[in-house]
């Protein structure tokens, strides 16, 4: 069928050779193992640790590292995935192109049009978390942007609908909050034209810009600022680690590691499993970053043998220092505190908590420069996307138009910094937040099934080789014992998920609720749990790789975490990608003419 016609692998990699063939076609191969590898943990650590955690922790409590734990299994084995495409095929494209060689087309395209929302939406995401970092600094050395300059539109329209709806005492409690008074300050202070306030996140817009330029101007230049920006916050993030460390156990406050829930009840997981679950979203999003490791193989020297390791590197140093950040975190500070904290690594150093002020100062300087070398890199990968689907005909040719001085993507870098710059205008970060993580998810979960569609390889020398240990056995016996245990371990676990009354539920009776937004949960464990037996089935027939397998199937269980609204924008997202592809791709792929 022409919807699932697909690239041959050879086919993909000679028509990349041609390209860089070319006079003014190729890019510049400058990368090394050590500048792949700097490249994801300037991708990784940054908005997840230094923003999104706060709201992590506070809904999961210290319990939610064994998410990170989970997210970082899941992302071990996608990375492994990621890495026998990225040797099989080293062209830039990531997980599109990898998609195109296994599922074909329509999925290829499905794929491209998701990682949008990994690297343009999620780089609007980035800016306005690198604003707050960077408006909170200039506050400390006693220099005071207006803040209806500091945020966006909607979060200062919503701030204003929230306070109308309080009565005088939730008033005076929602004032109280620095960052909504800040919002309703903005709402009342800002300039009108025509009865429209002029709101806007003026840093995250300079600094989007700024990115652009230095991305637009080559990769070398961005090589050695993302190099520089690492080193630097790797040693503030060791810090961070040490000195907060050090005072949770020479303040005695390991009690915090056990804190009390709303039933008085001591727990690791105070909010329960549940909880720890509802966390996803941030969770998740502290990992995106690094597959963009997979959209640089173009410019490595040797992609085939330093991609896969530069992959894995970041993805295992990161994730020790995720779990030991979340374990000082929950430490230092009772987690019911981290509520709408945006900047949880200097809030554990104020006055009220560790009062170590000087850190607090240091991890405000740390953060502006996390988060800029984590735009610096989604920057990068967002042009490199589009470059090929533009090779493959499902875009207009001049997304690969390459510089002819600077040897980068032009066209593509610049319409990107408009694709993140200009929603920057009207969105704001909560939206943004579950928007990337479910999209990218999803293509993890593309790549995982891709890897057991492509033919197993003889391995090579100085090349990566993905290990290949049958599934056939395993997988269902996994699946199976799983089923078992739950079963008799928490015998009400799959009857409930069959059972939809929710009169307990206090927000649901009180119509605060719709039926989808308690379902769903229960809906896609639903749909996880027939998708495992299915997939057990085919494993027993088909001898699938256990790798891959168990990289889908973690991917699968994160999605179950989604809400309904993250699954209705998601939808809502494919399908207008969608009417794209059957307008314009379909009809003017290289495919169609061949």
């Amino acid at each position: 069928m022409s919807l699932f016609r697909k690239k041959n692998i050879d086919t993909i990699v000679a028509d990349a050779q041609a390209n860089a063939d070319g006079h003014s076609t190729g890019l510049s191969r400058v990368l090394t193992l050590k500048d792949l590898t700097f490249f994801g943990i300037a991708a990784i650590i940054g908005a997840g640790s230094f923003s999104s955690l706060g709201s992590a922790v506070f809904s999961g409590g210290p319990g939610v590292v064994i998410l990170f734990i989970i997210c970082g299994i899941a992302c071990a084995f996608t990375a492994f995935c990621y890495s026998e495409f990225a040797s099989r095929i080293p062209v830039a494209g990531s997980a599109y192109t990898y998609a195109y060689a296994s599922f074909g087309e329509l999925f290829a395209w499905i794929i491209g049009w998701a990682l949008v929302m990994e690297y343009s939406v999620g780089n609007i995401y980035v800016a306005f978390s690198w604003s707050d970092y960077f408006t909170s600094f200039l506050e400390k050395i006693n220099i005071h942007i207006p803040d209806f300059l500091t945020c966006s539109y909607a979060e200062a329209k919503g701030a204003i609908h929230k306070l109308a709806a309080c009565n005088a005492v939730e008033k005076v409690d929602f004032l109280s909050k620095k960052a909504n008074l800040e919002l309703v300050n903005a709402w009342n202070n800002a300039s009108q034209i025509g009865g429209l306030r002029l709101i806007l996140d003026l840093p995250a817009l300079v600094i989007n810009g700024l990115i652009t330029y230095l991305v637009f101007r080559g990769v070398k230049e961005s090589k050695n600022f993302s190099n520089i920006m690492v080193i630097l916050k790797l040693i503030v993030v060791a810090l961070v680690i040490i000195v907060g460390g050090y005072c949770v156990f020479h303040l005695n406050l390991s009690g915090n590691w056990h804190p009390a829930n709303l039933q008085g009840e001591h727990n690791f997981m105070p909010n329960g499993f549940s909880g720890v679950m509802a966390a996803v979203s941030g969770v998740f999003f502290a990992y995106i970053g690094f597959d963009a490791v997979s959209v640089l193989a173009e410019e490595s020297k040797n992609p085939q043998r330093d991609l896969p390791r530069g992959m894995i590197l970041s993805l295992v140093i990161c994730t020790v220092v995720y779990i030991l950040l979340t374990l000082v975190l929950t430490g230092a500070v009772v987690y019911s505190k981290f509520e709408n904290v945006g900047d949880p690594l200097a809030f554990i150093f104020e006055k009220d908590n560790l009062n170590v002020g000087w850190m607090q100062f240091l991890v405000a300087i740390c953060a502006v420069v996390a988060m800029t070398s984590v735009l610096l890199v989604f920057q990068m990968g967002q042009p490199r996307i589009w470059m090929s689907m533009s090779r493959d005909g499902l875009l207009p040719k001049v997304f690969q138009t390459i510089h002819p001085k600077y040897k980068t993507p032009s066209f593509a870098t610049i319409l990107t910094g408009l694709v993140v710059g200009v929603p920057i205008i009207f969105t704001d970060k909560t939206f943004v937040l579950d928007f990337t993580s479910i999209g990218t998810l999803f293509a993890f979960v593309l790549v995982c099934g891709g890897v057991l569609l492509i033919p197993r390889k003889e391995k090579e020398k100085g090349k990566f080789h993905l290990p290949y240990i049958n599934g056939q056995i395993i997988f269902p016996l996994l699946i199976v014992i799983s089923i078992i245990f739950i079963t008799i371990k928490f015998p009400e676990y799959f009857p409930s998920l069959f059972h939809f009354d929710f009169s307990t539920n206090a927000d649901y009776a009180a119509g605060k609720l719709s039926f989808m937004d308690v379902a769903t949960p229960q809906i896609s464990l639903i749909i996880f749990w027939v998708s495992c037996i299915v997939l057990s089935i085919y494993t027993f027939i088909k001898n699938f790789s256990l790798i891959p397998l168990l990289g889908l199937a973690s991917c699968m269980y994160l999605l179950t975490g989604m809400t309904k609204t993250n699954w209705a924008w998601f939808i809502g997202w494919l399908l207008i990608g969608l009417v794209i592809y059957f307008i314009y791709g379909r009809h003017k792929s290289k495919l169609n003419k061949s």
